[in-house]
């Protein structure tokens, strides 16, 4: 793989972590803000807490889990393993990589994963 290629994804995944964790530090501000006791307030109020809370915890375990995707795939540049399916070892392609920068199995293989998860 070139590397002005894997530079390039590089780029974009140290672009994405930065905004994830961004993103993750508003969310922590949030939580804080919604768990403060509040003195007072109807069953609605209540209520609209308590969704908000969920929907926080919601996007904060996605962006964590996407956090922890482009870790790895940072750890493969570093490695010089990047780009390469884990499971046959074949090239992951550019087109794969441009669209999901942190994919670590082919298209045939995360589709033959996807089928065994169904």
């Amino acid at each position: 793989m070139e590397q002005a290629f894997i530079d390039e994804i590089k780029g974009k995944l140290l672009e994405q972590r930065k905004d994830i964790v961004a993103a993750l530090n508003v969310q922590n501000d949030d939580m804080k803000n919604l768990v403060k006791p509040v003195e007072t307030g109807d069953e609605a109020d209540v209520a609209s807490d308590v969704i908000d809370r969920a929907l926080l915890n919601a996007l904060s375990a996605q962006d964590t889990q996407r956090l922890q995707l482009i870790d790895a795939a940072l750890d493969r540049i570093n490695q010089g393993k990047f780009g390469v399916c884990l499971q046959c070892g074949k090239e992951i392609s550019h087109e794969r990589l441009n669209a999901l920068p942190w994919a670590f199995l082919c298209i045939n293989c995360a589709n033959k994963a996807e089928r065994r998860n169904r």
